[in-house]
């Protein structure tokens, strides 16, 4: 990508930077974008096991697909464009990391204070009460794991298909590019709102 001078002198003047990104950041870690061709699994789409409804009719087959996503994950190391990203805060007095990524690499390569549009893919959260937790030492046994609190159903702890994002998260996410002087969104298709009314919002 070739860098126009317009576009340098801008980020040279900033004072507040966004970056937000998507799936494409993580494609060069050996993450299956969301809606590329390498993001099928077995006989299903992708929107026909992120939802509620799909969770509810039938929880074992949901997770097992993200059990699958998180071995992926965790087999995935952090490239060059998350590494880049921790460097960015030394350069400008106020700067923001938006992503759409549920992966977490960018907090695993040293990214802090990061917005979490769509959630993390390694914690779980119980569909019946405020239980939050980390996966790691998750008994996968279980084909529907159990609430460590009060015995009900675990989800993953990410935005499906169909659910609002929560409201603090898009409040801060919205005030960052309000704010904003420039905002660089990389590895994304743009599609998928409320993310994607941000830039415009910046």
């Amino acid at each position: 990508m070739q860098l126009t001078q317009t576009f340098l002198a801008r980020l040279q003047k900033a004072y507040s930077v966004v970056v937000m990104t998507g799936s494409g950041i993580s494609a060069a870690s050996g993450v299956p974008t969301f809606r590329g061709k390498d993001g099928l699994w077995k006989n299903y789409q992708p929107h026909e096991l992120a939802s509620l409804d799909a969770f509810t009719r039938q929880p074992e087959v949901v997770w097992e697909w993200y059990r699958w996503r998180r071995n992926i994950i965790r087999n995935a190391q952090p490239n060059p464009g998350h590494f880049t990203l921790t460097e960015f805060p030394k350069y400008f007095p106020e700067f923001h990391l938006i992503t759409q990524n549920v992966d977490g690499l960018h907090r695993r390569a040293g990214s802090q204070k990061i917005i979490e549009l769509h959630g993390n893919i390694m914690r779980n959260k119980c569909i019946d009460c405020t239980y939050l937790g980390e996966a790691d030492g998750e008994d996968e046994s279980q084909p529907v794991p159990e609430c460590p609190k009060c015995g009900g159903k675990l989800r993953p702890d990410v935005v499906w298909f169909g659910e609002n994002l929560p409201g603090r998260v898009l409040d801060a996410a919205r005030l960052a590019a309000e704010r904003c002087d420039v905002i660089i969104v990389p590895g994304t298709s743009g599609v998928v709102y409320p993310a994607a009314q941000l830039p415009l919002v910046a």
